[in-house]
């Protein structure tokens, strides 16, 4: 990460994971399951964290909404797509929700411990694979 991406993180009060993120950890990641359980998994995932309240799920979207009501207060949209069989991306979009002009890396910090959460919930496959996987057969 450059010295560019860097401050942009400091100062910034949203954090959003993407397939070519030049942070390595907030690259999309894959899983080897279907959209299905990978969304049952992520509701159980927030159901057990105090704090954290599933406010809205839509299969048909592969969305989830979350409320994060301990410690700093956030909203979190998360994104569920079955890109193959057995091949699901996950991404994060989190805003936190204050007066300052920064959350200090709150959200940054958030998307990458979830994800090593989800990394032992489910079988990991790899980061920033979008290009090799929407390759035909």
């Amino acid at each position: 990460m450059g010295f560019k991406e860097t401050v942009q993180t400091i100062i910034s009060k949203h954090t959003e994971t993407k397939e070519n993120h030049t942070d390595k950890e907030l690259r999309t990641h894959y899983y080897k399951s279907t959209k299905d359980k990978v969304i049952k998994e992520i509701e159980n995932m927030f159901n057990q964290r105090p704090g954290f309240s599933v406010s809205s799920v839509s299969e048909e979207r592969g969305e989830i909404i979350v409320n994060i009501n301990k410690g700093k207060k956030a909203m979190m949209v998360v994104t569920v797509i079955m890109v193959r069989p057995f091949r699901t991306a996950v991404d994060f979009s989190i805003a936190t929700d204050t007066m300052l002009f920064s959350d200090f890396g709150y959200s940054r910090k958030l998307a990458a411990e979830l994800y090593k959460e989800l990394n032992k919930r489910l079988t990991f496959v790899g980061t920033g694979l979008g290009d090799e996987l929407t390759k035909s057969w």
